[in-house]
């Protein structure tokens, strides 16, 4: 095994990855590197959440209507600020502000690119010591640069997903990000304050025997996903052990496993959410990016996610991904339900 001698700072892998291909841009690698520098600032708050005046709720609701944590405004204002002052970004979505957020001071006018992020999925779950986490998506403009970002530049579609990534604060804290060659993971070092390439070129198994879903839920998701479920069911009947239902409740918690493990994630539409519970532009787009670079697959039961044609800034989505065979099965199941 390699000594942390022997292995790649994040600092170091992004100089290698632009003398590789020299078409790649410092631009989008030194944004990498200020979602990184945030994430620490934000990992420092999570690791000491229950000893300071930020675990809990600010009293506020955000545009999705949920309850403000005081940790998600605080990853919020950290992703912004730091993003804003660096010179890659020319705007950011967020799942925290009603509206997008235009960058237009001088340099940041230059940019290309657009950042749409959940500054910290699952805080729900910080009262509960379970992993949370950053999701973010990186997007092209479609504007000219060297003017501040208009409002046809946020109508952003999955097709012009650039990168995408996620921060996975748990036992150990990983940045995970994927361009269109490969998907790496960097673990951080907490002592000397620096990621570590520690998951090379990550590949999502082609098959996997993990189904995260809430079962809770069974009586109101459609007939073919019902069916799909049953199968699991049954299987484990016939052979005790063939499948294993695992959900945290953590986006990011669930699909990482199952990224790393295989498996398929199903967050399907219900009564109450019709369109789907969880948002497409930062949330479904990225975990799509990453999973099909990864060699896995996310559709919404009916297209592909990254095909799904931009509404709204927050508009939701249902979403079925993962492992390429068990997507593939699932499509079987709701397509009978359509016959």
């Amino acid at each position: 095994m390699d000594t942390i001698e022997n292995v790649l700072t994040l600092d170091e892998f992004r100089v290698s990855e632009v003398r590789n291909f020299p078409a790649a841009t410092t631009e989008l690698s030194n944004l990498f590197r200020d979602i990184a520098f945030a994430a620490k600032l934000i990992n420092v708050e999570v690791n000491k959440a229950g000893l300071v005046d930020i675990h809990g709720e600010t009293g506020t609701v955000n545009v999705q209507g949920e309850k403000v944590k005081k940790l998600d405004l605080y990853a919020h204002q950290q992703l912004t600020g730091v993003l804003k002052r660096g010179i890659s970004c020319a705007g950011v979505v967020s799942e925290e502000m009603e509206d997008v957020i235009v960058f237009d001071d001088k340099m940041s006018i230059h940019s290309k690119y657009i950042v749409a992020f959940d500054p910290l999925d699952g805080s729900s779950n910080i009262d509960n010591c379970i992993s949370i986490g950053t999701i973010f998506g990186i997007y092209l403009r479609s504007s000219p640069t060297g003017q501040p970002c208009n409002k046809e530049d946020f109508m952003l579609q999955g097709r012009s997903t650039v990168a995408a990534g996620y921060v996975i604060y748990g036992s150990s804290t990983m940045l995970v990000f994927a361009t269109s060659r490969s998907v790496n993971g960097f673990t951080l070092d907490p002592p000397i304050g620096e990621f570590y390439l520690s998951h090379p070129n990550i590949k999502c198994p082609e098959n996997g025997n993990i189904y995260s879903i809430n079962h809770s839920n069974y009586l109101n998701y459609s007939p073919g996903v019902q069916k799909y479920l049953d199968y699991f069911l049954i299987k484990n009947k016939e052979e005790e052990g063939s499948y294993t239902m695992r959900h945290v409740g953590s986006m990011v918690a669930d699909l990482h496993r199952n990224l790393i493990k295989g498996g398929i994630f199903l967050n399907a539409a219900t009564n109450a959410f019709p369109d789907g519970r969880l948002r497409l532009l930062y949330e479904c787009n990225p975990w799509a990016f990453i999973y099909e670079t990864a060699g896995g697959r996310a559709i919404n039961g009916k297209q592909r996610i990254l095909d799904v044609e931009f509404k709204d800034i927050h508009q939701r989505t249902p979403l079925f991904i993962g492992s390429t065979l068990m997507i593939q099965q699932l499509e079987m199941y709701l397509a009978e339900e359509n016959l």
